[in-house]
């Protein structure tokens, strides 16, 4: 099977052009198995050296909004009034623990992600 660690960037490169030429094996097969092993290797070394962060509070809502067709009068009941929908997706307030709630409960973002903290504009 001759499989290697990925140890550079060189090494993840060959091993994502070898995965697709693998990408439609079948599975039990040598081949299936040769790309299973190869995918856990690759989720290992971007896990390590490309890791996903999760995004900013604003970011989260606005993605949620556009993936849920909602605007941002929508958002009023969540937040409080159309100026403050606006002052929190302009970054001009942050979030309160009231309105992380609401949110997380009426768009079904993690808590987790409504609470990390986020730099403001300018005014």
């Amino acid at each position: 099977m001759n499989i290697k660690p990925i140890k550079t960037e060189t090494d993840y490169n060959e091993t994502l052009k070898e995965t697709e030429k693998l990408m439609f094996a079948q599975k039990d097969t040598p081949e299936g198995d040769r790309l299973d092993v190869l995918v856990t290797l690759i989720e290992a070394y971007e896990e390590k050296h490309h890791p996903i962060l999760p995004p900013e509070p604003v970011e989260a809502i606005i993605h949620q909004m556009e993936s849920q067709g909602l605007s941002r009068k929508d958002l009023i009941p969540l937040i409080g009034s159309r100026a403050r929908v606006s002052e929190i997706l302009n970054k001009k307030r942050t979030l309160s623990i009231t309105m992380i709630r609401e949110l997380q409960k009426g768009l079904g973002i993690s808590a987790e992600i409504l609470i990390k903290p986020y730099n403001l504009q300018a005014t």
